[in-house]
């Protein structure tokens, strides 16, 4: 039977990211070249919905999407029909629940029902949890799970995907499996030397190797948005340090509040190049196929070992040769051993041979004038010097503008912010009474901590308290129910008031005079 662009969406492909769905977009143009008559289509965030809409009314029958924007047309564009779909695929699956779109693949998986037509539905998840059975039980009737990994089992041909139509082993979801070919390592670095580490390793992979692309894991948008910035100007010489070189290296950002345009131009240019530095939050995290890249750099390490997993999985793809280094402070050590339990192992990187790296760049000289004949502690001194010099390059830049002052307070914010939200189960390792606020400052080119940064945290934590006596989740009273609207002013009052219940002392100081006011004129 020969399909017709008419025909409408034949398979639904589901996505959890804009640039997951742009790149899938892209892969269907390439295996449909030959086939016209198929037309494939993509619907996502940051596009105008009215060329969307004039694409849906001419016909697409391979649809891609993210989950919010075909919600979004399912409820007001009349021209989409589902009543011809025999495919729905909803890919990395787990991510789309983690990013809190359980309700709109509901309302998809409805409107999909409601068309009558039967159809094959195939789930795709590089981990299994128990947000992914449940939506597998709505979604799905008989389920096969098809697990692609290495089998250990000797009688079973290791070419073939291991079939089973009963449920997934319970250790699949505690144990994950990485690349052969994938190298893992850590490094422990104080956070006052983060940034310099950083630094270094990248001046060591993209001034004194070949061929190298890096892909920089941090947690927010502001410290991504900060440190391109701040990197790209003191290690690319626009700083103001005398008798620099200059040196070229291609520094790109990707997070979730730039415009979808640059997005989409930031990820063609980074899959296009062979070298350079993305600098990027978990939105790259997930599916993507970015060509060569050669070292995952995970300079905030992930909330989850599942996250972990696929932050690596960016490298060593299709049999390529790939490397990962997670960075961590001292009292973040017992995280190693959290990623053990999940069948992760690493090797340890010295810090001091990434920072030996300096030493290969005269531009961060010291006061010494190190050479193979002096001692080794003479070496470590000199070593140390020039990530002192490198520091002070980066605090001088930040320090030379009150724009860039600020930059620096807001990305360190957002960081504190981000360590506040790791899992109950991580807390023992990423707690922000073990974080040291000066330290930390310096990773982000300040020399101290900003004033107000721990009344700051304190209120976070007194705000998350009071939310959580709001909703009636607090152990020591009984639950409320809220409305909506409720909730909304108890947020609201607790991010910009005391938190304390009642009318505020100025409302009340108003009312008692008016109160008076009412007395005397009665009296009189």
């Amino acid at each position: 039977m020969l399909f017709q662009r008419s025909d409408g969406p034949l398979a639904v492909v589901i996505v959890p990211t804009r640039e997951l769905a742009q790149q899938s977009f892209q892969i269907f143009q390439k295996l449909l070249k030959p086939f016209t008559w198929i037309v494939p289509g993509v619907l996502m965030g940051g596009e105008k919905r009215k060329a969307e809409k004039a694409r849906l009314r001419k016909g697409i029958n391979v649809l891609i999407s993210t989950p919010g924007r075909l919600v979004d047309h399912i409820k007001n564009t009349l021209s989409i029909a589902f009543s011809a779909v025999r495919w729905l695929v909803l890919d990395e699956a787990d991510r789309t629940l983690d990013l809190g779109f359980e309700k709109d693949l509901t309302v998809i998986l409805n409107a999909l029902n409601a068309a009558g037509s039967a159809r094959q539905t195939v789930l795709l998840s590089a981990t299994l949890n128990e947000g992914l059975s449940r939506l597998t039980s709505i979604s799905m009737n008989d389920p096969v799970y098809i697990q692609v990994s290495d089998v250990t089992d000797e009688s079973v041909d290791s070419s073939e995907p291991s079939l089973s139509s009963q449920s997934p082993p319970s250790q699949q979801a505690d144990s994950y499996a990485v690349p052969d070919r994938l190298q893992q390592y850590m490094v422990v670095v104080p956070s006052k030397l983060r940034l310099v580490c950083l630094a270094a390793f990248i001046l060591a992979k993209c001034k004194f190797e070949r061929d190298q692309k890096l892909i920089v894991f941090i947690s927010s948008c502001e410290a991504v948005e900060f440190l391109v910035t701040l990197l790209s100007a003191v290690l690319c010489g626009k700083s103001s340090t005398a008798n620099k070189q200059q040196l070229s290296i291609n520094f790109l950002r990707l997070h979730g509040n730039m415009e979808q345009e640059e997005r989409t131009e930031v990820f063609q240019e980074f899959s296009q190049s062979t070298t350079g530095v993305l600098l990027c939050t978990d939105v790259a995290a997930r599916g993507l196929d970015l060509p060569q890249v050669t070292w995952i750099i995970q300079f905030n390490p992930p909330t989850s070992a599942a996250e972990y997993v696929h932050r690596v999985g960016r490298t060593a793809r299709i049999g390529a040769q790939g490397n990962g280094l997670l960075f961590l402070t001292p009292s973040e050590t017992a995280y190693v051993d959290a990623l053990a339990n999940h069948n992760i192992s690493l090797s340890e990187m010295k810090m001091e041979d990434i920072l030996s790296t300096l030493m290969q760049d005269e531009r961060f000289r010291g006061r010494g004038n190190w050479d193979r004949k002096k001692s080794a502690s003479a070496r470590e001194q000199d070593v140390r010097e020039r990530a002192t010099v490198l520091q002070t390059d980066f605090e001088n830049y930040v320090h030379g503008s009150a724009e860039s002052v600020q930059a620096a307070k807001k990305a360190l914010q957002s960081f504190v912010r981000a360590y506040t939200a790791y899992p109950s189960a991580l807390k023992h390792i990423f707690h922000i009474r073990h974080l040291h606020l000066g330290h930390a400052a310096k990773s982000f080119g300040l020399r101290d901590a900003p004033q107000g940064l721990s009344s700051a945290i304190t209120d976070s934590t007194a705000n998350r308290k009071a939310k959580k006596k709001a909703t009636g989740k607090d152990n020591k009273r009984p639950a409320i129910k809220l409305t909506a609207r409720q909730r909304v002013a108890s947020l609201i009052r607790s991010e910009y008031t005391s938190g304390l219940d009642g009318e505020s002392k100025s409302k009340k100081k108003r009312k008692k005079k008016k109160a008076n006011v009412e007395d005397e004129l009665t009296e009189g």
